[in-house]
């Protein structure tokens, strides 16, 4: 498998994984901002899980 496409795989998997830290855990109050904005907690898990993947 290309290095492109565990990148991808990667960051498909942070995302999605993000999205369910959002869902499942959150921030009841608003006030921590990785877990209270869906957006930003799937673009973080998303690079992590892409920096992972590539193994750099």
């Amino acid at each position: 498998m290309s290095a492109l496409w565990r990148t991808a795989i990667g960051a498909g998997a942070g995302i999605a994984f993000g999205f369910a830290m959002y869902r499942f855990v959150g921030c009841r109050t608003g006030a921590c901002p990785l877990n209270s904005n869906p957006w930003i907690s799937m673009a973080l898990w998303g690079f992590f899980g892409a920096l992972i993947a590539n193994g750099k």
